[in-house]
């Protein structure tokens, strides 16, 4: 049965390409909406890039038809932006008549009473949906790029096999064993437990035929050496130049910005591999923002920069501890980034200024990559060019995530771990254990 779909302003914020995955439904944007939008445009930031990117969206649609009558979109549904049916009336005495959401929540409540079709609210935002249904709106959230899992992939998994079965890894690789439950992916690891002597364990990758030794596991990068098994098998992706894009997950302490920057600092500066370093962040503020920064780009990033800062300045201090002449060579953690910045060896970036550009033989980090939305995820990995390598990190739980358009099971990281992890390319590991 076709029903109505009214569309709330942060739906098209969270993916301005929303309007493709209603099927053959109506889909009624309120004109309010679109005035959101616009007073959103000029916004800094993720929120301001979404809603210019929404914009530009319906305004394709306004050229194959009129938005007041309807445009029939490619799946059969219809689209079109509603002027009327905003009386008021409808709300109770205690609603304000001044707030927008409540604007909507009327033409929700007027549309109900004057069609045949289902009507449904969409939003992700909660105290609109706890409104709509105290006044008996049905309402879903944007379910189009939210993850289903009820449990974030991993990377890793415990397996307990023979003496004879290990000994065979490391004497052209174990083929996959039966007792093995579930899906394996490229680039997964195992920790493995001989059953024989609970003391003998090894750490193992599959590498998409067969279960192989770790290649990286007595190397560092820039003095840092993984201390853990999580870190170990994450150093692993990191190092490994045929994996091109890594994602890591993990809490605070884990290690995920320091290994990455490590590695970065050691492929760039001391093999070659990679002509630059990039390191990405979103600029979304936990709590109140403190406004426009002075300066020019790179100063104005440095506040947002602060643990890449934090990474490269312990990767310093541990390689300071370790010279035979007892200096600091490196200077300060401002003039290393400045040098290396001038010579267009290392950048910081935002979100902002990536659309348009080709990312060539380059190692990008993402940093907070929680922060951002699978429309974002997906425009940033549509960056890579030939020989670079994408670094995805952040902590995916509600807890850690400022921006109110994406939660725990719809942001561009788990997004981006979820549909890449089955690629030869691609790998993922989560990191539980914190060394702080």
């Amino acid at each position: 049965m076709i029903k109505n779909y009214i569309i709330d302003t942060n739906v098209m914020i969270h993916d301005p390409y929303f309007y493709n995955n209603f099927e053959d439904n109506n889909i009624i944007i309120p004109i309010i909406c679109i005035e959101e939008l616009d007073n959103l445009k000029s916004r800094e930031g993720i929120k301001g890039f979404h809603a210019r990117c929404s914009i530009r969206e319906i305004n394709t649609l306004m050229k194959k038809g009129s938005l007041k009558e309807g445009v029939r979109l490619s799946g059969g549904g219809l689209i079109r932006i509603e002027m009327n049916h905003m009386d008021m009336a409808v709300l109770p005495n205690a609603m304000s008549h001044s707030k927008n959401d409540n604007l909507i929540l009327a033409i929700c409540l007027n549309i109900m009473k004057n069609t045949e079709f289902p009507t449904v609210l969409i939003t992700k935002d909660v105290s609109m949906q706890i409104k709509a249904d105290s006044l008996g709106i049905a309402t879903e959230d944007y379910k189009h790029d939210k993850i289903t899992e009820t449990v974030l992939y991993k990377g890793y998994s415990e397996l307990s096999i023979s003496g004879e079965q290990i000994g065979s890894i490391y004497s052209g690789g174990l083929e996959l064993p039966s007792e093995i439950e579930g899906d394996v992916f490229p680039n997964h690891f195992f920790h493995m437990h001989d059953l024989s002597d609970s003391s003998h364990e090894v750490l193992a990758k599959f590498d998409g035929k067969k279960i192989v030794p770790l290649r990286y596991e007595k190397d560092s990068a820039w003095g840092l050496k993984p201390i853990n098994k999580e870190q170990r098998m994450a150093f692993e992706l990191l190092m490994d130049p045929s994996v091109h894009f890594v994602s890591m997950a993990g809490g605070a302490g884990s290690g995920k910005t320091i290994l990455a920057t490590s590695v970065a600092l050691q492929k760039v500066i001391e093999e070659g591999i990679y002509r630059k370093i990039i390191f990405v962040r979103p600029v979304v503020s936990a709590g109140n923002d403190i406004g426009f920064l002075p300066g020019d780009e790179a100063e104005k990033l440095t506040p947002w920069m602060s643990s890449f800062y934090d990474a490269i300045d312990n990767l310093m201090d541990m390689r300071y501890k370790h010279r035979k002449d007892g200096r600091d060579l490196d200077g300060t953690v401002e003039e290393f980034i400045d040098m290396f910045r001038q010579k267009g060896i290392l950048e910081t970036k935002t979100f902002n200024y990536m659309r348009g550009r080709t990312l060539s033989k380059a190692l990008v980090i993402v940093d907070e990559a929680q922060q951002t939305t699978p429309h974002l995820a997906k425009l940033m990995l549509t960056r890579a060019g030939h020989d670079s390598k994408f670094v995805f990190v952040g902590d995916p739980s509600d807890n850690q995530i400022d921006n109110v358009y994406v939660d725990s099971r719809s942001n561009g990281l788990v997004y981006a771990i979820e549909k890449m992890k089955m690629h030869q390319i691609t790998g993922h590991l989560t990191l539980k254990q914190v060394e702080r």
